[in-house]
């Protein structure tokens, strides 16, 4: 917890001096307010019990400018912690985010989209919360405690076994609800992500959602979620509850203690009426300050569970990192993998060591549970290789492994004859670029999206991405053209269309390697056509790497590899892959045969 703290505490940055005047304006704030009551003793006693006005002015007057500032510093102490806590918070969420975008894939799968957004949002609000809590109230009550406790004692020390039998009764009660509420909390952030969840997949998917009529099943699954949350809020909130009944049973029963030992301590002479009205103030005060550690606690517990999870994000080192000297250039577009083996989440999952039944089977080798296993082959610097297997076979894992979006678990990728591990990440991936199977537009226009791929391309040079990409037709005749704004996610523009873009995107980066992961999936034949065309006559000396499962659209690669089960079973041209490769012979037949195969009768050869 201790490395949390610390953690969490260096995000203060420039508003520490506001952290440090909160507890400052708060302790002079509560001073102020304990003096209080001990004046007003002195103002009934010497005032209007001693019948005398100019007593009851003076004291009046003091209590009055006493009031007036308590107010100030009370108003200086609330302004300074919301610019703590709000510009806590603010950093917090930087810090995160910061971080979060130089995770690779894998962090981004151990941490998940929706735990992070959780993060991101509940868990630093309650963090903001509690911030600003620590700073005025863990300041206040405290103080407010001891200082109303030391008053008591000096106005009169025997009723003191009152208000401290009552402090006993109330903390040994708020500390058996807080136990309980700390480990309830634990399970509502959890809870939290299983919302979000939720939330997330729908409004991702909500046109599949529709076009399947799943909205009830989605309903359905979203209630199930908000229950759970529901149930574990009511069961702290439950226990919380108590707090108050408890509080008003210790309350009242110290009024009538005090009562009853007061009437007799002011009939004996020994205890004046002013005192006891003092008295009732400040032992007030001493109850209501252990309520208010109550929440504190409370809130602290709650907060705990967010501290940690904040901090673990904040905290995480990426698993790709820069090596200590990197190489900052890339010298050609070659790429050879060698042995190389990849398993998702580290190791391969070995079913025989979780399942004894299974172990009663023969072993499974491991290359029928990594993603990839012994693939080795080489590219040569601007040639073009086409990639193709059946669904699951690591097409797009082989791939993203060249720009190092995750890193092998065995072996060695190799770019411009060096280890990608060897290279500047930033380096890396300016040299290859690669279009993904999900692609993602942003908010903004058409030429604010082409610019991702490098920021100071003119509009000629965007254009002419365009062209080889097939897409500067569609562009050019929407109302605004390159101006055009794109909605969030790229709803306003067509699957083939969205894709398009990405491809145009890339091409602006003028990569040593360019990757398409199955980028033309959503286009009709013609187009797709159309953008190996521009392909095969752009950037020449590009390294180009092609995913597909269509034969046509890699036909006319240089060579092409051919996967199965994560591994390479053949890497060859077309014309002999078509004499040596029964996989390939079969995926040629099946798409080429005549059965209305719209790809078979409209593609052919370039």
């Amino acid at each position: 917890m201790a490395r949390t703290l610390s953690t969490l505490l260096k995000q203060v940055g420039r508003y520490r001096v506001a952290s440090l005047l909160t507890p400052l304006w708060t302790a002079t704030e509560v001073v102020l307010d304990v003096l209080i009551p001990y004046i007003t003793a002195s103002l009934i006693d010497k005032g209007l019990m001693g019948g005398n006005i100019q007593e009851v002015y003076r004291y009046g007057a003091l209590m009055l400018l006493m009031a007036f500032l308590s107010l100030a510093f009370g108003i200086l102490a609330g302004r300074s912690s919301a610019l703590a806590s709000t510009g806590f918070a603010a950093n917090l969420r930087k810090a995160m985010y910061r971080n979060i975008q130089t995770f690779s894939f894998a962090d981004i799968d151990r941490f998940s989209t929706s735990g992070l957004v959780t993060r991101m949002t509940t868990d630093v609000n309650s963090l903001q919360n509690a911030y600003g809590q620590i700073l005025r109230v863990t300041v206040r009550a405290p103080f407010r405690l001891v200082l109303s406790i030391v008053m008591c004692l000096v106005i009169d020390a025997r009723l003191s076994v009152i208000f401290i039998t009552a402090m006993l009764i109330l903390s040994f009660s708020l500390y058996q609800i807080i136990s309980r509420v700390a480990r309830l909390f634990k399970q509502v952030f959890v809870q939290y992500d299983a919302v979000n969840q939720s939330v997330q997949e729908n409004v991702a998917a909500v046109r599949v959602v529709k076009a399947f009529v799943r909205e009830g099943h989605e309903n359905e699954k979203f209630s199930k979620a908000v229950e759970g949350l529901y149930r574990l809020y009511v069961r702290a909130e439950s226990l919380m509850a108590l707090n108050h009944p408890i509080m008003n049973m210790v309350v009242y029963g110290c009024i009538i203690a005090l009562s009853w030992w007061g009437a007799h301590f002011i009939v004996g002479g020994t205890l004046t009426t002013g005192e006891l009205t003092s008295l009732f103030t400040y032992v007030m005060s001493i109850l209501q300050s252990l309520m208010m550690l109550s929440m504190i606690f409370v809130m602290l517990t709650q907060s705990a569970a967010s501290a940690e999870r904040v901090a673990a994000v904040i905290e995480a080192e990426s698993s790709i990192r820069n090596p200590e000297h990197p190489l900052m250039q890339v010298q050609d577009g070659a790429v050879e993998f060698r042995n190389v083996r990849f398993d998702y989440g580290g190791q391969p999952a070995d079913v025989h060591a979780l399942n004894p039944i299974a172990a009663l089977l023969p072993p499974v080798p491991k290359h029928k549970r990594s993603a990839l296993y012994n693939v080795s082959f080489a590219i040569a610097s601007g040639e073009t290789v086409g990639v193709i297997g059946g669904t699951g076979s690591g097409k797009s894992t082989l791939v993203n492994l060249v720009s190092r979006l995750y890193d092998v678990s065995q072996g060695q990728v190799l770019v411009g004859g060096h280890d990608v591990r060897e290279y500047d990440l930033t380096t890396l991936r300016d040299a290859v670029a690669v279009v993904l199977q999900q692609n993602t537009l942003f908010s903004g226009s058409i030429l604010d999206n082409l610019r991702w791929g490098r920021s100071d391309a003119t509009l000629e040079e965007c254009r002419e991405a365009c062209r080889i990409a097939a897409a500067d037709d569609f562009i050019m005749q929407m109302p605004e053209g390159y101006n055009t704004r794109i909605e969030q996610g790229g709803t306003n523009v067509s699957g083939g269309q969205k894709q398009r873009l990405c491809i145009a995107r890339a091409l602006l980066k003028r990569p040593r390697v360019l990757v398409l992961d199955d980028s033309t999936s959503a286009c009709d034949t013609a187009t797709d056509a159309a953008i190996r065309r521009g392909l095969r006559t752009a950037l020449p000396g590009t390294t180009k790497m092609i995913i597909a499962q269509r034969i046509l659209s890699v036909r006319d690669c240089d060579r092409i590899v051919v996967m199965e089960n994560g591994q390479v079973v053949a890497f060859d041209t077309h014309e002999r892959l078509l004499q040596s490769c029964q996989p390939y012979r079969e995926i040629y037949d099946i798409q080429t045969e005549g059965t209305g195969d719209f790809d078979a009768q409209k593609g052919g050869s370039l």
